[in-house]
Formats: C-alpha cells, sequence, structure tokens
C-alpha cells in the first residue's frame, strides 16, 4: 500500500529540519529537540489527571495517573511505558496518547517516567518498568484501581519494556498481567530483517542508525543482555495475551511481527496487525495522523475485553 496522505505531509515537515550526524549526537542534544514535541491540537479530555512519585527501592520515578470519564470503580489499571530508544522520551512526550488510551480502553492509565540510557544503561529501565508495577499492583487501592484487572502498554522500546515485564512477572511471581499491548516493539537488534532494508534508509522517521545508536546507548558494554532482546526469550507460554500493531513502512515491522508470531505458536491469544501505509511512531502521531485514531480504538478495545 503507498504511503499514507497525512503521514507523507508530515514526512515533508520532518524532513525540512536537520539531519543528525550519529557519530557525534549526544543524548542530551536529541533530547532538547525530541521532548519538546510540537502541539497539533488540545489534548484528548479525561476526567482526571494526576503527578504521582513512586517510591521503589534506591530511587523515586515520576509518574502520571489518567482516569477516563467512564472508568469503573475501581478502575482497572493500564501501566504505560513510554518509547525512545530507552533513550528519550517523557512523561509529556506521550501525555495525548495515554489521554488517548485511557478514553479508548474505559481503563485507567498509568505513564511511568523510567531512568533513561545512557546515563542508566540496561536493566536500569526495565528495572524500573518492572518495579513501577509492582508498586502499581500494591497501591491499587490508593489509585482507586483493581489490582486483579492489570495490564501493561508501551510503543517502541516502550512496547520493548512491556513485553520484558511480562516475561519478569511470569517468571518472578509478580502482579498477574491480563493483557500485554505492544505498538511497534522493539524485540531484537538483528539488523538483517527485511524491513530494516526496506524502511530503514531515513525516508521514514525511524532509520537503522538511529536504532542502532539507541542500542548501543542502551546495552553499553553489556553482552548478555536477555530482557533487551526479547524475541530470543526461549519460552514465551504462559504470558498474557497480546495486542501487537506494527506499521507497513517501519524498520521494525518485521521484528513485531516475528514476536508476534512466536506468542501465538506459544499458546497466547495474540490480535497482531501491520498498519498499511503507516510509519514509526503513528500511533502516537494521532493528532496530525488522524488515521491512526481506528488503531487507538482497537487497542482500546482488546485492552477493554481483556480487563473486564
Amino acid at each position: 500500500m503507498p504511503l499514507n496522505p497525512q503521514v507523507e505531509a508530515l514526512l515533508a515537515m520532518f524532513a525540512a529540519m536537520p539531519a543528525w550526524d550519529y557519530a557525534t549526537l549526544t543524548a542530551p542534544e536529541l533530547r532538547a529537540v525530541n521532548d519538546n514535541p510540537m502541539a497539533f491540537g488540545e489534548p484528548p479530555a479525561v476526567a482526571r489527571v494526576e503527578d504521582l512519585a513512586l517510591d521503589l527501592p534506591g530511587r523515586t520515578l515520576p509518574a502520571r495517573l489518567y482516569v477516563p470519564g467512564d472508568a469503573a470503580n475501581p478502575a482497572p489499571l493500564v501501566v504505560f511505558y513510554h518509547g525512545g530508544g530507552w533513550v528519550i522520551g517523557t512523561l509529556e512526550t506521550h501525555d495525548a496518547t495515554c489521554r488517548a488510551l485511557a478514553r479508548a480502553s474505559g481503563a485507567a492509565v498509568l505513564s511511568v517516567g523510567y531512568r533513561l540510557a545512557p546515563e542508566h544503561p540496561y536493566p536500569a529501565p526495565v528495572d524500573d518498568c518492572y518495579d513501577a508495577l509492582v508498586w502499581a499492583a500494591a497501591h491499587a487501592d490508593e489509585l482507586g484501581c483493581d489490582p486483579r484487572r492489570l495490564a501493561v502498554a508501551g510503543d517502541s522500546a516502550g512496547g520493548n519494556l512491556s513485553a520484558a515485564v511480562s516475561i519478569m512477572a511470569r517468571d518472578r511471581g509478580g502482579p498477574a498481567l491480563r493483557h500485554q499491548l505492544l505498538i511497534y516493539p522493539v524485540t531484537d537488534d538483528d539488523f538483517s530483517l527485511p524491513s530494516y532494508a526496506e524502511n530503514g534508509g531515513g525516508d521514514f522517521f525511524l532509520s537503522n542508525a538511529m536504532m542502532r545508536w539507541f542500542w548501543d546507548r542502551y546495552l553499553g558494554d553489556v553482552a548478555d543482555a536477555p530482557l533487551a532482546r526479547v524475541g530470543r526469550t526461549p519460552d514465551l507460554s504462559g504470558l498474557p495475551s497480546a495486542t501487537v500493531i506494527t506499521a507497513e513502512f517501519d524498520p521494525l515491522r518485521d521484528e513485531g511481527m516475528a514476536y508476534a508470531a512466536r506468542l501465538e505458536q506459544a499458546g497466547i491469544a495474540v490480535d497482531a496487525a501491520v498498519a498499511p501505509g503507516m510509519i514509526h511512531g503513528f500511533f502516537s502521531m494521532f493528532q496530525a495522523v488522524p488515521d491512526a485514531l481506528p488503531w487507538i480504538e482497537r487497542a482500546g478495545a482488546n485492552l477493554a475485553r481483556a480487563l473486564d
């Protein structure tokens, strides 16, 4: 399918910006641009938004709770991890996304501001995300949420973290999850996949060079990182049901769909689809790309069913 016209217009805007030199680029330089996103309209309204501080062992993390107007009392809870290659992204960059997901699912959404690489490389981000889930389950009553109806969700690196947290919760006897929403998730660092060759040249927002830069900063000198390369997890049985949404013009398309296939092979109920005409990041671009909205509704409906 051709590139979506709404996406094409957005890419033309991106093309006017200076190109990054990944040989010299620093994390603060990229954050200075990325973490001040352009506003394309008022964010979706929800009944309640509350900034929180999660008191975890040895550190405190910022978080933000979104409760839609039609949420049950107590509400089901989706713990959300933002994307950004484990290096960039904030509660603010994904504020509109979390609002939209809360409205579409009827669930409360807790967005977690986990620590970022390279200052905090693997496994710090995934440890933060798992500990935040444990905190959410333990404090669900205070949040007005039901600890028996929990899910995780995230986009890109956040999808990677959601998948990793699902595995950790299974293996550690952690909180029982009902669903994992993985939006164009990172699952491996295999750059030989066809979608990298087709879409990674820099024309479709996310590039091979950018992904290599992110991986280098996330892993640092760590060679053995099983909770980063979740696609290589030997046993995927016993995990929660999943929604896996990828994009046609995304370098990460093939690894996301391969992970969905492996989940299905392990007996997990999976709704997996490639969004035609879309690029990496489209899910959070819905205010400029209205054609992304049906995908948010699909994800929200799956969460609502799993958390019912």
